[in-house]
């Protein structure tokens, strides 16, 4: 009888039974796999719940059909599960790093993450990988027996890891870390349970890494051209893009709009998960690994792109970097959403006390950089409509996040 969740996989996926374990030991379940374990822990999370009003680019307020850091992390697992399935991986294990690799994040998106550094700038910084960690190590409180959610060693390696080694060959931050260095949170977890940080994370870490990618290229393309800020002509500067366009023109003349939006994100994400596929069968060809930790120490990413489709993707990302995130539009929320957060920050440390109870607590006589940090804990665990409101609370006026972007008539969505 196969264990509990047992599929077929390739010898060099991550095989729950050979786990490394979690750091308090548990007793097994006798229908899920560990990695399956981690998944629902990772679902049932305060966290993950949270994602649904996080922003992801537009303020959730701005329109019900723009995605929200909970639809995101959504399609990022769906893809993840492809791919892993096709390569032979781990399918829980990739979907369980998809699900949880954005619940570090902050209200407001990367705003909130760039106001939470610079006020923590004196206290070691804020990253959201290492936030990712601490919620599932210290900051979700549900069990009896533990802080966190007592992931698997795998898993927590895959959160961390999932962009690469942090450390090189001689034991030095990666270009990623050099400047600030190592977060304290993800050294300190190391220490008491070494992740292999100058190591490639697994394989099934490296799918969700660029099924995120995936993801966000193809509803970044969607979500922007159906707010209006860039028409389909405009995406004529990408030649991959150009190519598509031509495709779905060829096959369906005339389409309508919005139809055409549809076939081009999903041509985007056909595209990429089938070159992705391709690519990681060829390398691990190459590489013939016998086991995962094989791919671990390769030196490279086993799980990437080919050179054309990495150079689509590059393109894709610097036409979004400046036709939206860069919009004037978007930027004038997050100037705003800048303030929300750096006030709440200096009103909590001017006095903590202003925090809730839970979170106010055991700070008499703290160090600065703990009581920064609570702070810091306590924000980046704000939607954006609780920031908004707790702002609301604690000054006179709060600036105003709407904005209706310039739809231009498209419908948002299907009735």
């Amino acid at each position: 009888m196969r264990p509990p969740g047992e599929r077929w996989r390739a010898p060099y996926a991550t095989d729950p039974a050979r786990t490394r374990g979690r750091l308090i030991p548990e007793p097994s379940s006798p229908t899920r796999s560990d990695f399956q374990r981690d998944r629902d822990r990772i679902v049932h999370s305060t966290a993950f719940r949270r994602l649904k009003h996080k922003t992801q680019v537009f303020v959730h307020h701005e329109g019900d059909h723009y995605r929200t850091r909970l639809t995101h992390t959504l399609e990022v697992a769906q893809v993840a599960r492809a791919l892993a399935r096709s390569l032979g991986l781990d399918e829980d294990l990739a979907e369980a790093l998809a699900l949880s690799h954005d619940l570090g994040h902050t209200c407001f998106g990367h705003t909130g993450e760039d106001a939470l550094d610079a006020c923590m700038e004196a206290f070691g910084g804020f990253d959201h990988n290492a936030q990712a960690l601490r919620i599932v190590t210290r900051l979700e409180r549900r069990y009896a027996g533990f802080d966190g959610l007592n992931l698997a060693w795998e898993t927590l390696e895959g959160l961390v890891k999932h962009n690469g080694p942090l450390l090189d060959g001689e034991g030095r931050p990666t270009p990623r870390y050099s400047r600030a260095g190592i977060p304290a949170a993800i050294l300190e977890y190391d220490a008491a349970h070494p992740l292999d940080l100058s190591l490639h994370a697994g394989p099934e870490a490296q799918v969700a890494a660029l099924a995120d990618d995936i993801a966000y290229d193809a509803h970044d393309l969607d979500d922007g051209l159906r707010a209006g800020l860039f028409d389909l002509e405009d995406l004529t500067e990408v030649p991959f893009l150009a190519g598509l366009l031509d495709e779905i023109e060829a096959l369906y003349p005339g389409l309508e709009t919005s139809r055409r939006i549809h076939e081009l994100a999903r041509r985007v994400i056909t595209r990429f998960v089938e070159d992705l596929i391709r690519e990681g069968e060829r390398r691990i060809d190459a590489l013939h690994p016998a086991r995962v930790e094989d791919i671990r120490a390769a030196g490279a990413p086993v799980i990437a792109f080919s050179e054309p489709v990495a150079t689509a993707d590059a393109g894709i990302k610097r036409f979004l970097y400046a036709r939206m995130y860069r919009h004037p539009g978007v930027m004038a929320v997050r100037a705003k959403a800048n303030t929300i957060v750096a006030e709440l920050f200096a009103a909590f440390r001017a006095d903590p006390a202003r925090m809730p109870e839970e979170w106010s607590a055991g700070l008499d006589g703290a160090s600065e950089a703990k009581v920064a940090r609570r702070i810091a804990d306590y924000i980046a665990g704000m939607t954006d409509t609780y920031a908004v409101l707790a702002h609301r609370r604690l000054y006179a006026r709060t600036p105003d996040l709407h904005w209706t972007p310039p739809s231009r008539g498209l419908p948002l969505a299907e009735p």
